[in-house]
């Protein structure tokens, strides 16, 4: 079917409601308000509960999305050892930036545009996932720093900086399409700059510029 137009007088009569104002006519539009406000009303909440700062603390991983004024945007993956993001309060949790490749896109969408999205998934025990959306700063190091990791953070990977997320959403994102994975053990390179290390010319860009194959 085709979808009415979204238009900036349009105004679906669910302003009170979390979410956008996009996914709100589209919940008009194809006739899903019901379980739309049942979901809003049973697992939306502006902070973080006990259950949630539990999860986020036993987290290696998180997606982190972002986009620049524009609305371009980027998704990233954020990893460490359990307890790299940290849960300062039921409103706030921050998460440290490691040394990278120097591109700094997700920092510098935060630097034009302060909206963040994150996802944590426990893909192995629970198959479970945690959206968590709110605004983002850039933090120094000093102001999370704690004994021992002013030059090592978890994992013994150097902290630069943090990013501080104000939460604004949180709420679950439903085991139906999860998959089970297996975490084996593996030594990390926390940090490297060995190429082969980092994965090399894994897709052959370079390979492919040098040549001036391409699309």
């Amino acid at each position: 079917m085709s979808l009415p137009e979204l238009t900036e007088t349009t105004s679906p009569d669910r302003v009170e409601l979390p979410g956008s104002r996009g996914e709100h006519f589209l919940q008009c539009a194809l006739e899903t308000s019901d379980r739309a406000t049942r979901f809003y009303s049973d697992q939306v909440l502006d902070h973080l509960n006990p259950a949630m700062a539990e999860f986020v603390g036993r987290m290696e991983m998180a997606f982190i999305s972002t986009a620049d004024a524009d609305g371009e945007c980027d998704s990233s993956l954020r990893a460490g050892p359990a307890g790299f993001l940290r849960v300062i309060d039921s409103r706030t949790l921050v998460y440290p930036e490691y040394r990278g490749n120097g591109v700094m896109a997700s920092l510098g969408n935060i630097m034009e545009n302060p909206h963040v999205g994150m996802l944590m998934v426990d893909f192995a025990d629970d198959l479970i996932g945690l959206h968590v959306n709110g605004r983002a700063r850039i933090a120094p190091l000093e102001e999370f720093a704690v004994e021992g990791e002013a030059e090592a953070g978890p994992g013994g990977k150097k902290v630069e900086r943090w990013v501080v997320v104000e939460v604004q959403e949180a709420y679950v994102h439903c085991r139906k399409h999860i998959p089970r994975m297996v975490p084996v053990d593996r030594v990390r390179h926390w940090g490297t700059d060995d190429v082969k290390r980092k994965g090399g010319d894994f897709f052959g860009v370079k390979a492919d510029k040098a040549s001036g194959a391409g699309g």
